[in-house]
């Protein structure tokens, strides 16, 4: 698909009047060009900022880098920037100077969960592995304020190594997710030497990829890229849309390489005051996402990181945004609205309250449209083969997968499983004679 438009066209002849269409989908040329500027934004977005409100942006900028890329900042309403969703993501606000009491630098104490460079342990069996600094674009409400920007830094081979290393030696990790920064942001070769070297750790199951590049860079999404995750299956990869105005016919195509590829996609959006923080908003964006093979995962309650004051809502305010899911669309697109414990403790799910009582017996629920029922408990519950001493289990829990194979001769007509109820031996003078009355 061709998608060079008129708007895009203009953004790109400001940055050089030479550029092609060529030249707009390939990523490098995008990274290259990546706006990291206030001068520079004006001149590609074509938006003026008054001299006072200049002044308080560069102070934040001092403190917290700029980078975006064209393509997203083509997104922007440049006759309304200031209420702009895709405008408020990507560009400084000088609130982000105000640091309250109760936010952190490291809020997730990621740091302190690392046992070695780059790996995050916090969860039994699987672990994040921190694999680059680098981001196409330098989301305001990052989490990861403290790292991503600060110093433009990827991780050399010797380093990821030590996370290999610890992947290596650590069994009970059956999930590695790498994240960053971006892991889209390391070349292909480098990308390729990463997942063979962690996919060939017998232990380990499923490798995930964290990126927001079918957001902000859909065109990373190359034929070669795919060919390298297509070698390593299974491969998920969750990304990072917040609103419906992301979802582009780039950002169509890329997510919809990504299916085609066999990958299982998965989006985590964070809820953001005065950006998504409205129930219609969320679910045109969770029906746009589904409708792109994507399955809405998670929505954040926005992190305690410094200077993201301004992003947070109350809680209420996500849990009116469940209500107004559940039981109004798809199960399938509804994300779980979780809160990252501050210090560490996880995603913890928050969801808006169904039971209203129980006792032995009964459980009183009520439904999305506020109908009160009631489900009848058993009697009596006791597991009859179980006797719960699982230290010295000896029974058959039947985990394997089933054996399958096709019944032939006179076991297919006596198998439960086959809808067969005779055997007609080839040539068979009188079938075919059916075959021909029936052909006639």
């Amino acid at each position: 698909m061709q998608i060079f438009n008129e708007k895009q066209q203009n953004l790109a002849h400001r940055i050089n009047e030479d550029t092609t269409l060529k030249n707009w989908k390939d990523w490098k040329w995008q990274l290259k060009h990546s706006v990291k500027s206030i001068d520079k934004f004006e001149l590609v977005s074509g938006i003026k900022f008054p001299a006072d409100y200049r002044k308080k942006l560069e102070e934040t900028l001092e403190i917290f880098p700029l980078s975006v890329t064209p393509y997203y900042i083509s997104l922007i309403d440049v006759d309304n920037y200031e209420n702009d969703p895709v405008f408020k993501q990507s560009f400084a606000d000088q609130r982000e100077l105000i640091t309250n009491s109760s936010e952190h630098s490291d809020p997730l104490a990621e740091d302190k969960d690392s046992p070695v460079e780059g790996i995050t342990h916090r969860y039994p069996d699987r672990v994040l592995f921190h694999v680059s600094n680098i981001c196409s674009m330098y989301c305001r409400h990052c989490t990861r304020k403290r790292k991503v920007g600060d110093v433009d830094f990827v991780p050399s081979k010797a380093q990821l190594e030590k996370g290999i290393e610890y992947i290596k030696n650590t069994p009970q990790v059956r999930d590695v997710l790498l994240s960053g920064g971006d892991p889209f942001m390391l070349s292909d070769s480098m990308l390729d030497w990463l997942l063979s070297e962690i996919s060939q750790i017998e232990h380990v199951e499923v490798i995930r990829i964290g990126t927001r590049m079918p957001v902000v860079l859909p065109y990373r999404i190359t034929d070669s890229l795919l060919e390298i995750l297509k070698k390593y299956h299974p491969i998920w990869i969750n990304t990072h849309f917040n609103h419906p105005r992301e979802v582009t016919d780039s950002a169509s195509e890329a997510l919809a390489m990504l299916a085609n590829a066999g990958i299982p996609l998965g989006n985590q959006s964070v809820l953001l005051a005065d950006v998504n923080d409205c129930p219609r908003i969320m679910k045109k964006l969770v029906h746009d996402l589904v409708k792109n093979r994507v399955r809405p995962y998670y929505l954040y309650q926005c992190d305690l990181s410094e200077g993201l004051a301004h992003f947070r809502t109350p809680v209420g305010k996500g849990i009116e945004i469940m209500e107004s899911l559940i039981g109004h669309t798809s199960g399938f697109a509804v994300p779980t609205y979780v809160i990252d414990a501050p210090g560490g403790g996880g995603k913890i799910p928050v969801m808006p309250n169904y039971i209203i009582s129980w006792s032995t017996n009964k459980v009183i629920l009520r439904n999305y449209e506020g109908v009160i029922t009631t489900y009848q408990e058993p009697d009596s519950y006791e597991a009859r083969a179980c006797d719960r001493d699982c230290k010295n289990c000896d029974l058959d829990l039947k985990m394997q997968p089933s054996k399958e194979y096709a019944a032939t001769g006179i076991e297919k007509l006596l198998s439960d499983y086959d809808d067969s109820i005779s055997l007609i031996p080839e040539g068979n003078e009188r079938y075919e004679r059916r075959s021909d009355e029936d052909n006639g």
